[in-house]
């Protein structure tokens, strides 16, 4: 009678445990599989490239006259800090010629310069920078 009873008991283990195994297996198959996003709401989620461009008010100008840069930047924070840099023996140099952009991106900025020649100068904010534009000083 002993066998028969530990025989019963093993035989309602082993059967709870196929019907638990059946249980669990039916639980992980209701369970979605977890999908990679769409390559396009990945793209979605990567924040524009930062841009930033500069124009000179004239080309033209005599050493210490007033003129203005303006321009518009992208992908940058409102009140970003833009900065004018000049090429000088190979070198971006940046000038004390700065501003804040306003809620819209935009900027304007009143320049000076007394380095007479052709001027290499762009727009810098961070590690972005606005194609070079020219100002001649006579």
């Amino acid at each position: 009678m002993v066998s028969n009873r530990h025989s019963l008991r093993v035989a309602v283990v082993g059967v709870l445990g196929a019907a638990s195994l059946a249980l669990a297996g039916t639980a992980t198959a209701a369970t979605p599989a977890a999908h990679p996003a769409s390559p396009a709401a990945v793209q979605k989620a990567v924040p524009a490239k930062a841009s930033i461009t500069a124009k000179a008010s004239v080309s033209t100008v005599r050493a210490w006259q007033l003129f203005r840069v303006t321009g518009r930047t992208t992908g940058l924070q409102a009140g970003s800090k833009v900065t004018l840099q000049q090429k000088q023996h190979g070198k971006w140099v940046g000038l004390p010629a700065s501003t804040n952009t306003s809620k819209d991106g935009s900027y304007s900025l009143g320049v000076e310069l007394g380095l007479k020649g052709k001027n290499d100068l762009r727009i810098v904010s961070g590690t972005t920078a606005s194609p070079v534009f020219n100002v001649t000083v006579l």
